[in-house]
């Protein structure tokens, strides 16, 4: 059989009105027309489908069953599409966001919950990178776009800055480095340090950073979670570098001093990063906007 869509369609019309007639005005048909179609169905079934009489037409046996299944076609045919539908709207299907330790941390958790709340079929993969991971990635087109630092070099990418993000030194309360307001990084690599787990996109930038002052770090314990490093801190183990939002939020809890970094690298801003605006797929278009993008004109 070599039944369409709009085959399908005319039949369901036809019997649920009772009528050729009828069946031809839901479907939007000339009569002529629908009952010419009606008998190619037939011919191409090879059966009898409408038992047709002065009154109208009632589906035979067969016109029953392919009333059922094309019912069912129909149903399914319409999920398709508003599935397919939901996918270009950017409300299906998985988005994969990258992004450096700060932002997944700090500034994704409370904007990103109320857009995905609104999205119950999207899935979103975050992957943590640092900023120069990203911006390779993006580059290479491995990721659609990203949140990076802008102390990183995107040449070529667009970098939209969406938020602060400034690194600190925390110290213990009596440590020698708490009475300073502001100190370069390079002197604070003398004193012990808590660090994130390796691994980190953060750990593994404050570390590049100490390699190129020319002294590594060697911290005396890893901590998993910002709250842990604090911990630390707060009880003398040693210094930490960590986000000033970070230091804020613990900084009562634990009794630290903080101190600003000096360095260009520690003042830092969260920024978008992508390549064209044009390229991006509708869901991240409307996530990039969602979180603070300003979408070019042209």
């Amino acid at each position: 059989m070599r039944l369409d869509l709009a085959d399908l369609r005319l039949f369901l019309c036809v019997v649920e009105a009772g009528s050729i007639t009828g069946g031809a005005a839901r479907a939007h048909l000339a009569l002529a027309s629908a009952s010419e179609r009606l008998r190619a169905i037939e011919a191409d079934a090879g059966v009898m489908l409408l038992q047709r009489h002065p009154r109208g037409v009632q589906p035979t046996e067969a016109g029953d069953a392919l009333a059922h299944h094309a019912r069912a076609i129909l149903q399914q045919q319409s999920r398709l599409r508003d599935e397919l539908q939901d996918f270009a709207l950017g409300a299906r299907g998985t988005l994969r966001l990258y992004a450096n330790t700060a932002a997944l941390t700090n500034f994704l958790p409370p904007r990103l919950a109320p857009w995905l709340a609104e999205r119950p079929k999207l899935r979103v993969e975050l992957k943590e990178r640092t900023s120069i991971e990203i911006v390779h990635a993006v580059n290479s087109g491995l990721a659609e776009a990203g949140i990076v630092s802008d102390a990183v070099a995107a040449d070529g990418l667009q970098l939209q800055p969406v938020a602060k993000d400034h690194l600190v030194l925390i110290v213990p309360a009596m440590h020698r480095l708490a009475q300073h307001t502001a100190i370069a990084f390079a002197d604070a690599l003398a004193e012990p340090f808590i660090a994130l787990t390796d691994g980190n996109a953060l750990q593994d930038h404050i570390n590049a950073h100490a390699r190129a002052a020319g002294r590594p770090l060697a911290p005396r314990i890893h901590m998993k979670t910002f709250e842990g490093l604090c911990t630390m801190v707060g009880h003398g183990i040693g210094v930490a570098v960590v986000p000033q939002l970070q230091a804020q939020r613990y900084r009562r809890t634990h009794g630290y001093q903080t101190v600003a970094l000096r360095d260009d690298w520690a003042q830092r801003h969260l920024c978008l990063c992508f390549a064209h605006w044009k390229t991006l797929s509708t869901a991240m278009r409307s996530l990039l906007l969602h979180l603070g993008a300003t979408a070019p004109i042209r």
